[in-house]
């Protein structure tokens, strides 16, 4: 009999009294603060004004929250969300309505990647307009840290036991015990390693050419390799909603393959542009 992993840990970390911080929001608050750290590092070495850094994780973090619980409300279950009061309530805040007409605190339960990355876009534009500098400057600084954070997000999936692989007989399969008993593709922790490992390849590439910042050629490389491996991903990964069911490409894949063109755009009008001016 294969060993496989019996994965069922307790969502919550600690709690003290009514007050409970789970692995979700830990790992989640973890991933920004890595970003925050190297993203002011990287701000230092590129000599930019303490006070034009300043704003920034304000309007990241926010962008990237709103964006991604807009996104899985459209994107993945609209029939919910866009169809009652109710829904819309629900939608923006992060309560839960009981049968009883009250309501009660549960976080938002429900955030989708695409969103976020739209809504950290959208954010990064506003700090743009704000700030005064360089809109490819901006998304290629901040797509180097990025993928460090996805990780994070992707691993609180993991403790979550949510998003879960399809079933498998791979030795290294998890058996997600609040699902179910099928040993299943992790594909949290695939796709997180993934993104670890996408980090490391931009802060290569970034010691190697720091002066590429400000050409797009970053934000192209992170948006390309991080939706190309969910396309790839998604095919070892249940569907996270019926109506995929059937789909040659579930509602994952589809939002990727924009980002996917866009990236390989963006890297290859910066190395265009690279090769203009060497050659001028």
């Amino acid at each position: 009999m294969p060993l496989y992993i019996h994965w069922n840990p307790d969502p919550v970390f600690f709690e003290i009294g009514s007050f409970a911080v789970r692995w979700y929001g830990l790992l989640w608050c973890l991933g920004l603060l890595a970003v925050y750290l190297l993203e002011h590092r990287l701000y230092k070495e590129q000599r930019i004004a303490e006070e034009k850094f300043e704003p920034l994780f304000f309007y990241s973090f926010l962008g990237i929250i709103i964006g991604a619980r807009l996104g899985h409300c459209i994107f993945y279950e609209p029939e919910r969300f866009l169809t009652s009061w109710e829904g819309i309530v629900t939608m923006l805040l992060p309560i839960k309505f009981d049968a009883a007409g009250g309501w009660h605190f549960t976080g938002y339960e429900g955030l989708a990647s695409h969103g976020g990355t739209l809504g950290l876009m959208t954010a990064l534009w506003l700090f743009v307009r704000k700030t005064g500098l360089k809109l490819l400057m901006v998304l290629d600084n901040i797509a180097i840290v990025t993928p460090i954070c996805a990780a994070a997000i992707r691993l609180a999936n993991l403790m979550n036991s949510e998003i879960i692989g399809k079933a498998t007989d791979v030795p290294w399969a998890f058996v997600f015990e609040r699902v179910d008993m099928l040993p299943r593709h992790p594909g949290q922790l695939y796709e997180a390693l993934c993104y670890f490992a996408f980090f490391f390849v931009g802060w290569a590439f970034y010691r190697l050419r720091p002066r590429w910042v400000g050409t797009g050629f970053f934000f192209g490389l992170c948006i390309f390799l991080i939706f190309t491996a969910r396309i790839l991903i998604e095919y070892v990964k249940e569907n996270q909603v019926d109506f995929e069911n059937g789909m040659l490409m579930n509602m994952g894949q589809l939002l990727s393959v924009p980002f996917v063109l866009l990236g390989a755009f963006c890297m290859w009008r910066a190395l265009r542009k690279g090769k203009d001016e060497i050659t001028k």
